[in-house]
């Protein structure tokens, strides 16, 4: 019986790592650190996949979306400023949506009604507020197809299918990135920085919670 429960449960005390490295993270500026909430995620996923006989086609979507994850943080960490550097960082962010919507739509469907309501408030987020701040055309751009890919995202992730608990594990994940992705816009645009704390928290969060949705995943159809 011990045995049994451990080969079922081992990957969680993996998942304990990626919440270790990402309270290193909010205290040093260490990469190493920064990208191991992903990084940690990449590899639990890597081993859930293995232990199967048939490996599931749709977490490398999860996979590489992590990894474009840790190199879009790798250009945002060492902007100093660059808005070139910015905007590929927005690039690779961009990237990494398509990888968490792709999972999404080969799990469930897009929420029509709720991705509509979302996509209203952010493009009034986005033309009331961000334009007027923003001055290179190029960044503009490439923050407004961030936006819609954001929030297809997200209305795409609320009609996935599946354990209650993989289904809002992964649905908080998203909402989680959409969520910090908000803070960072009202911090570089509108330089409001009160919110600044909750940037890194809840990026590193959304990682380890759609990290703990596979794992739960694995071991629902594991039983």
């Amino acid at each position: 019986m011990k045995a049994n429960w451990f080969e079922k449960n081992w990957v969680y005390f993996l998942l304990l790592f990626s919440v270790i490295s990402a309270v290193i993270a909010l205290h040093t500026s260490e990469f190493l650190y920064k990208s191991g909430s992903a990084g940690i995620g990449i590899l639990i996923i890597l081993m859930l996949n293995f232990r199967k006989s048939k490996q599931p086609n749709d977490t490398w979507l999860i996979m590489g979306a992590f990894l474009f994850s840790i190199a879009g943080d790798w250009f945002m960490s060492n902007k100093q400023g660059d808005s070139m550097m910015f905007s590929k960082g927005i690039a690779l962010f961009f990237l990494a949506h398509l990888g968490y919507l792709g999972f999404a739509l080969l799990n469930g469907k897009i929420k029509w009604r709720f991705t509509l309501s979302i996509l209203i408030a952010y493009l009034l987020f986005f033309f009331l507020l961000l334009v007027p701040s923003i001055d290179d055309q190029i960044l503009r751009y490439a923050a407004l197809v961030y936006l819609l890919i954001s929030c297809l995202t997200f209305g795409t992730s609320v009609g996935i299918k599946g354990d209650t608990v993989f289904k809002w594990a992964f649905i908080f994940g998203i909402f989680l990135i959409v969520f910090s992705d908000t803070i960072i816009a009202l911090a570089e645009f509108l330089k409001y920085s009160k919110l600044d704390f909750m940037i890194l928290p809840t990026y590193y969060l959304a990682h380890i919670s759609i990290t703990y949705a596979l794992i739960r995943r694995s071991n629902s159809e594991a039983t």
